[in-house]
């Protein structure tokens, strides 16, 4: 049995994030972005889970002063309902505190139930909505908060 790690991605990994991306997104980000996120944006932390090598899932964040932001988290669709997801998300939000980090939020599809309940487990709850969020198709995003 192989195992699963978490580490704090870099740019090498960028080829592989993006199969996530496209296989999550309807609007995927550009591998620029990623670049961009990685080596220039000084708030950014963004992690990758991985087994034997290849990445399946990643996550990112934003870290100013003390509130965090999760930009973006997916995993490629065979690896999901294995709680890998929530391990992920554990990992992040620790990283998130280890870096003073007081309070986090996200934005999350008004239709994304599974993942909604995935950040309620954390103890995320609703703090508001932003309309038309989602360029796709102009859905609606429910702004999810926790103290941490």
């Amino acid at each position: 049995m192989s195992k699963i790690i978490i580490r704090q991605m870099n740019t090498e990994d960028i080829d592989q994030v993006m199969k996530i991306e496209h296989a999550s997104f309807g609007v995927p980000w550009t591998s620029d972005i990623f670049e961009k996120e990685l080596t220039e944006n000084p708030y950014a932390a963004y992690f990758v889970i991985e087994e034997s090598g290849t990445i399946f899932g990643y996550c990112g964040l934003w870290l100013v002063i003390d509130e965090a932001s999760i930009t973006n988290i997916a995993l490629l669709p065979s690896y999901r309902g294995h709680n890998y997801g929530t391990a992920l998300f554990q990992y992040v939000i620790n990283q998130a505190k280890a870096l003073g980090a007081h309070r986090l939020s996200l934005e999350v599809r008004k239709t994304n139930h599974v993942a909604q309940k995935m950040y309620r487990k954390f103890g995320l709850e609703p703090g508001g909505i932003r309309k038309r969020y989602y360029t796709d198709n102009n859905e609606d995003a429910i702004v999810m908060w926790v103290k941490l």
